[in-house]
Parts: structure tokens; sequence; C-alpha cells
């Protein structure tokens, strides 16, 4: 029994390892981008925002990816007098399809669907945190284009797509529920491995 549990253990790990290690699987990608809140955050107006995404993606079968990132974004208050402004922080996790136009395109369509797990933290021009939400599950979805650059493994990806949260902030003693939700304009940089 003792040798079995060790053949076993062995195969596993010379799957995974096979797995792990096996060409273009695996792709990391920088996705910085602009967001436009599609309504106010309680009484509180914003402005277009702005911030980041840098994310791990595994080919899980031909055209299907699973992802798996962290992200920041900022939005500032159009009332200049308020002085505060809203970060939205936290882990993304889901599924993207990316597909050839045609056999041999080097342009393929995107789609991407996910799980946003982040939180909502209300700062003052100094930096310093007013109110802070916990974390908390939202979503995303978005689409886009994936243009291959040569045979080196980088893609350019223009993408747009939703956002939407949802957590309770508590102001003055009371509990508010404050939805965050916005598009997204992205311009992401892959890398396969």
């Amino acid at each position: 029994m003792k040798h079995l549990k060790t053949i076993a253990f062995v195969i596993i790990v010379a799957f995974f390892f096979n797995t792990l290690t096996a060409q273009n699987r695996w792709s990391a990608e920088f996705r910085p981008g602009i967001y436009f809140p599609t309504k106010s955050v309680g009484m509180v107006k914003l402005k277009t925002g702005f911030g980041f995404e840098v994310a791990l993606s595994y080919k899980v079968m031909q055209h299907l990816n699973t992802y798996v990132g962290w992200g920041f974004n900022t939005f500032q208050t159009a009332d200049d007098t308020l002085k505060i402004e809203f970060d939205l922080t936290g882990y993304t996790f889901g599924f993207h399809f990316i597909h050839p136009i045609s056999k041999d395109s080097k342009l393929s369509y995107l789609m991407r669907a996910g799980v946003i797990y982040s939180h909502i933290k209300i700062e003052n021009i100094n930096g310093n945190i007013i109110q802070d939400t916990n974390h908390g599950i939202g979503y995303e979805f978005g689409t886009g284009l994936d243009f291959i650059l040569g045979s080196n493994g980088w893609s350019l990806r223009p993408q747009v797509g939703y956002r939407a949260l949802s957590r309770d902030l508590e102001l003055l003693n009371t509990k508010t529920k404050v939805d965050l939700n916005y598009i997204v304009f992205a311009l992401g940089v892959s890398k396969q491995f």
C-alpha cells in the first residue's frame, strides 16, 4: 500500500508539473484603463476614473482560459468642495474566451466574464482613509480584440466592459448601501509563456 501511494503521488506530481510547464498555456496581462461611472454613489457624483489590473491566466481548453488578477481603480468626486476620492481595490477571477476571426488570423475576438472580490475606500486629499468597506463580491463582463504581435507571444488587447460592486458603508453610525458601477475602456498587453 505504501508503494502504491508513492507511485500515485509521483504520477500526480508529474502530471501537474507537465501541465504547469506546457508551452503557451500561461499568459500574464497588464491592463490599464479609464472608467466611466454609470450613476452617482449615493448623493455623490463621480468623475471619470482610472486604474489598472494585472492578471495571470491559464488555457483550460483550446479557446477557453481561466484568469485571476488584482486591480486598483480610483474615482474623484465631481464636487471639488468634497475633496475625497473613492478607491476600489481587490481581486478578479473568471473565464475569457479567445477565438481567431479566421483560421490563420492574428486577430481574435475576446469575451470575458468573472467575479470581482473588492472593497471600497473613501480617502481625503491627504490619502487618509475616511471609510473602508469590507471585501465583497461583484461581477464583471466584457469584450474586445486580441492582436498577436509577431511570433514571440505578445498580444495587444483593446477591451470594453462593465463592472458592478455593492457594499455597505457606515456613515454617521448609519449603514448605507453603496453601488459602484462603471464602464471600462482598457488596453491590455499580454505575454504567453
